[in-house]
């Protein structure tokens, strides 16, 4: 976003396209605030609230689930001779059950859904949706959706590779992408005017000159009863 917001900035100084650059604010009597500094900050606090509500509804989630991870066994490391299991369909409420690390043992009951797939995704989705929304410059046909769909690929791979090492399952992953991407559209819409630009200037010329046009005005026709009754 810094990135971006900075080259927007210099190609609109470079070709003197000050119709649509923001200006600089006044506040107060001293204080002037650039247009970039504002954009910048504007979009790194959206974004830094999604990824503050992603973690929180992520974390609700695991709580109110507990579900446990494909690999809970490994770092749990029961101790099925103590435990005195005769059933197999008896079920383990001990405490002490597990004699592996308490708090490997506490985050793997913790995973539907899938923190890393949810921010990963909603990083992804939220920095597309900016580039496709923001960037405006003549020649990035091709390369705003190769790099959009980049992202979106790198989001996608991480949610494999916890598949793939046992981290999490398919629903967990699959649950945290509908949480990341759900934010990210949410945050988008509804500051789309802020990632809009002006509305370039002709455009308001020609809806001017469309007001001020004069009225066509058609002769009334007196009808030939309205002749007999004068």
């Amino acid at each position: 976003i810094i990135v971006g917001e900075t080259a927007v900035f210099c190609l609109q100084l470079a070709t003197k396209d000050f119709e649509n650059q923001e200006k600089t604010i006044l506040t107060g009597d001293c204080c002037y605030i650039n247009p970039l500094v504002r954009r910048t900050i504007r979009f790194l606090g959206i974004y830094a609230f999604g990824l503050f509500a992603t973690d929180i509804f992520v974390n609700a989630g695991q709580v109110v689930t507990g579900n446990l991870a494909p690999h809970f066994l490994a770092l749990c490391k029961p101790n099925y001779t103590a435990l005195g299991c005769k059933q197999y369909t008896q079920f383990i409420s001990s405490a002490h059950a597990c004699t592996g690390n308490p708090d490997l043992i506490m985050k793997a009951r913790k995973t539907f859904p899938s923190k890393e797939a949810a921010l990963s995704v909603y990083a992804a989705m939220y920095l597309a949706m900016y580039i496709t929304s923001t960037v405006k410059a003549r020649g990035t046909r091709l390369a705003k959706p190769v790099l959009c769909l980049g992202l979106m690929c790198l989001a996608f791979l991480t949610g494999i590779n916890r598949v793939a090492e046992y981290r999490n399952h398919w629903s967990d992953v699959i649950a945290g992408f509908v949480i990341g991407i759900s934010i990210a559209v949410f945050l988008v819409v509804c500051v789309v005017n802020n990632f809009r630009g002006r509305q370039p200037e002709h455009e308001h010329s020609h809806m001017d000159n469309l007001a001020q046009m004069p009225m066509i005005s058609i002769p009334r026709v007196e009808s030939p009863l309205e002749k007999v009754m004068s």
